[in-house]
């Protein structure tokens, strides 16, 4: 299974649609946004992808609390399942505590980070937006029987190609 994570959009549509054809290239089968996707066009973006998805709201999307209906946006901690693996999705970095979920991802920062404590995954994948650098981040996680393969992409705002970072984990 293979999903592709982006968050803090901002008001970068022209980036965000360029990371979900990034990784719809990939192959990913569903998106999980993390939040501060701040307009409408984002959501848009989400929904026209023709993949599955789910994104919380970020403490920049206020304007956007009247669309929870109309698109899979949800207030934060949001958990949920996809097949047998329990995730947890927030933008801010505040219900980090693992005991109720196998993967966690959050958003806030701008800063990728990946790391697996105690039988949990925590990825936040960055930044679309490339407010604090001038990179615009995604991550694609797999998810196998054995292992979580997880692909960080970067690319800087002024080149035509993402670079890739792999980082494979045990699953235990």
């Amino acid at each position: 299974m293979k999903i592709g994570i982006l968050s803090d959009s901002h008001y970068k549509s022209d980036y965000t649609k360029e990371v979900i054809e990034h990784l719809k290239s990939k192959e990913c089968e569903y998106l999980i946004h993390a939040g501060d996707l701040c307009i409408e066009e984002n959501l848009q973006l989400l929904e026209n992808s023709k993949l599955k998805y789910i994104s919380v709201f970020g403490n920049n999307d206020s304007t956007l609390l009247s669309f929870a209906n109309k698109y899979n946006i949800k207030q934060e901690p949001y958990l949920f399942k996809i097949k047998d693996i329990k995730f947890k999705l927030m933008h801010l970095p505040f219900y980090l505590n693992a005991n109720d979920s196998d993967i966690v991802i959050y958003g806030h920062t701008h800063i990728f980070e990946c790391q697996y404590i105690n039988g949990t995954l925590f990825i936040n994948p960055g930044e679309v937006c490339a407010r604090e650098k001038p990179l615009i981040e995604c991550v694609m996680l797999e998810i196998n029987e054995n292992e979580y393969i997880i692909k960080y992409y970067s690319k800087d705002i002024n080149e035509n190609t993402f670079l890739e970072k792999e980082i494979i984990y045990e699953r235990k």
